[in-house]
């Protein structure tokens, strides 16, 4: 089965993360639940009742609003959509068991800045990319 979750962003990328760590101890752990929240809330809505019991591979688009920031930098935020995925019961954990790979592609839409995210779910023989 295949799943699809678009997220409001963009969300915070390393950069961001790095400097609110350095700012403030809690900083970072609030920038980081706020993130979450807004992945949480996307999937409670768009994957209502979805367990995943499988290995998924995750595929990103991450639709930025211009071209300031880095790749890596914006993909960073993987962590925060896969982390809200697991605390809201849509994945069951998220270490090499649970998610077999992902993938990035990036675009730009200076109206709607987004994340797209594809779960594919892969055969446990399959699981490991």
């Amino acid at each position: 089965m295949t799943y699809r979750l678009v997220v409001p962003g963009p969300l915070p990328g390393l950069n961001e993360y790095i400097a609110a760590e350095r700012r403030n101890k809690y900083a970072a752990a609030g920038m980081k639940r706020r993130a979450e929240a807004i992945v949480a809330a996307a999937a409670r809505t768009q994957l209502k009742g979805v367990r995943l019991t499988r290995p998924v591979v995750m595929d990103y688009v991450w639709v930025e609003k211009n071209r300031r920031r880095d790749r890596d930098n914006v993909a960073f935020a993987r962590k925060f959509v896969q982390d809200a995925l697991v605390g809201c019961g849509v994945l069951q954990g998220d270490g090499w068991k649970e998610i077999a790979g992902f993938t990035d592609a990036f675009a730009v839409d200076r109206e709607r800045p987004r994340v797209e995210v594809t779960l594919r779910e892969v055969e446990e023989e399959n699981a490991e990319v």
